[in-house]
């Protein structure tokens, strides 16, 4: 991993993987692996790319390269266990140029050191094969509303800064943490305009702004019968996802609840609240609705659960959150544990040309263990993992003026 010695200070590191493999090393795996195993090392697109005849062995001694290649752009997290070959693939594009597909593990690496995409380079002769992984940096556009605002009216804007420098440490230069900074002032420009917008467009128009993605993973979770718990967090702009998104779908009108700390000014809680009720939602608050929610879920119902905020003690304890201790709510993890109901992850955010996105994605794993009080700790860090994922997807759009990292015990 390397930077040209001319680079600009505010540039992102370039990140280079070099690797070879010898042939043979992978005829012998291939002799001794049992199938059902090498679906471990490669993907199921690689293996029916590498055919069965002949040349088998060369081509996926070719993959695997790259996949050794991808991992040597982040010799730290490689050296800690955080990531393995098997993360990433190599696939073929509609003229047959080879590129890299991200795992879900790897994708959330790349974000995270502000990386768009990683370009592979392959090539074999009879005896081995070698393969070039270059990763190129991702690049945040600030539309001139951010830039003004960060310099001219900064609320918080140490706050913001220190939780960017953070979640994204020194791989990422402190101009690119500014870029976002001011990407994400812009961002809380557009919420602001879009709250007073919203309330005077038609239902028809609120619709046509939002487009809902992997809806088959909440209908399929809704249709169990126990309930769906959405674990969410201030991603985008959540009230116009969610309200235009949802409305499409008048089967779960009066069926989706959310739960959520009172905001401040009270005339501000009232307006949401209001527009929540008529678009069909219903809204509890944070303390004392365990019962409530409970019983809407023994109904079948879907709770919508913000996870993204702090928690102290009694409510919250310390679970790790980007690499740091945070104050988190344990209660979504008990409910889940208690009831069996699934938990989605969820995430809203605005494309380039306005529109707005929701999105499903499948449901968390819960953690069994004989001790209750490590299945709680250990399913709420993996509450706090998905809710990495999502951040990291749209990091200029997530609440980064929150005081998130504070102890449970504070």
């Amino acid at each position: 991993m390397s930077g040209s010695p001319g680079a600009a200070s505010d540039a992102i590191p370039t990140r280079c993987g070099i690797d070879s493999i010898e042939i043979a090393r992978i005829e012998r795996m291939l002799d001794e692996t049992p199938p059902d195993d090498l679906v471990k090392l490669f993907s199921a697109q690689e293996l029916t790319d590498a055919g069965n005849g002949p040349g088998r062995a060369a081509s996926l001694a070719a993959r695997y390269a790259a996949k050794e290649a991808c991992v040597k752009l982040f010799p730290r997290e490689l050296a800690r266990g955080l990531i393995e070959p098997a993360a990433f693939a190599v696939a073929r594009d509609a003229y047959g140029a080879p590129h890299i597909v991200c795992g879900e593990k790897a994708r959330a690496l790349l974000d995270r050191h502000r990386l768009s995409s990683i370009t592979v380079s392959l090539t074999h002769d009879r005896t081995s094969a070698s393969a070039v992984a270059l990763a190129l940096p991702a690049t945040t556009s600030v539309p001139l509303a951010g830039r003004i605002l960060f310099h001219l009216l900064p609320f918080r804007r140490a706050v913001v800064l220190e939780n960017l420098r953070r979640v994204f440490g020194d791989g990422v230069p402190a101009a690119e943490i500014n870029r976002l900074a001011q990407a994400h002032y812009a961002h809380l420009a557009r919420l602001g305009v879009e709250f007073f917008k919203f309330r005077w467009l038609s239902a028809k128009e609120k619709r046509a702004m939002v487009r809902v993605e992997n809806l088959d993973a909440f209908v399929n979770a809704f249709r169990r019968g126990k309930g769906v718990l959405i674990l969410t967090g201030h991603f985008g702009n959540w009230e116009v996802a969610t309200v235009a998104g949802i409305q499409s779908y008048p089967e779960v009108h009066g069926r989706f609840h959310f739960v959520r700390r009172p905001i401040k000014p009270g005339w501000l809680d009232a307006l949401v609240t209001r527009r929540f009720n008529r678009a069909g939602f219903g809204v509890m608050g944070k303390r004392g609705s365990l019962d409530r929610i409970v019983e809407r879920l023994e109904a079948g119902d879907v709770v919508v659960f913000p996870f993204d905020q702090y928690a102290h003690r009694p409510d919250g304890i310390d679970v790790e959150f980007f690499g740091h201790p945070a104050g988190t709510f344990k209660s979504l993890a008990i409910i889940a544990l208690a009831t069996g109901a699934p938990v989605l992850p969820a995430a809203a955010w605005r494309e380039p040309d306005g529109r707005h996105v929701l999105r499903f994605e499948d449901p968390v794993t819960l953690v069994e263990h004989e001790n209750t009080n490590e299945a709680i700790r250990l399913t709420t860090r993996a509450f706090n993992a998905a809710l990495e994922r999502l951040i990291l997807r749209h990091p200029e759009q997530w609440y980064w003026v929150h005081r998130r990292w504070k102890s449970a015990g504070r």
